[in-house]
């Protein structure tokens, strides 16, 4: 009787630990694409230049508000805010603004970079937890990564 019901809780058990596991890439389950709305986007690359972070300042980032169509976000020196046009792969963003803080001079450069991207860009793709943004002429012009707050 208690190999039986020994049995039963491994089976169970096992079943359990199953259905709670998830799929990934590494596992070869199915990799869940990342909305682009509404995610903190983590800048990674814009270009060939990778993102710094400094010290005194925020990372790059973007966050696309969904409910009003505008942008906020960090050039990893000044705070950034704009409004976004999206329809379907196409995206647009207008109105661009940031503060006007001096930073040191790589992380100027790579201020200056971003903004210029986001003027250029055209499309979008989200593959997991990577956005590239890309400009009319199909090249990638900056790389982000998810980053969950909580």
């Amino acid at each position: 009787m208690k190999q039986t019901y020994s049995c039963a809780a491994l089976l169970v058990g096992t079943l359990a630990l199953t259905g709670c596991a998830g799929h990934d890439a590494t596992s070869g389950g199915d990799t869940v694409n990342e909305p682009l709305e509404n995610t903190y986007w983590k800048l990674v690359t814009v270009g060939e230049r990778k993102a710094v972070v400094i010290e005194e300042a925020r990372e790059a980032h973007l966050v696309l508000h969904a409910e009003e169509a505008r942008l906020a976000g960090s050039t990893g020196c000044n705070r950034m805010m704009g409004e976004y046009e999206r329809d379907g792969d196409r995206l647009r963003f207008d109105r661009l603004a940031t503060t006007m803080m001096a930073c040191p001079g790589e992380v100027m450069a790579l201020e200056r970079e971003f903004l210029d991207a986001l003027d250029d860009i055209a499309s979008w793709q989200v593959e997991g937890e990577t956005l590239t943004l890309v400009d009319g002429e199909g090249d990638a012009r900056a790389r982000f990564e998810a980053v969950h707050l909580y």
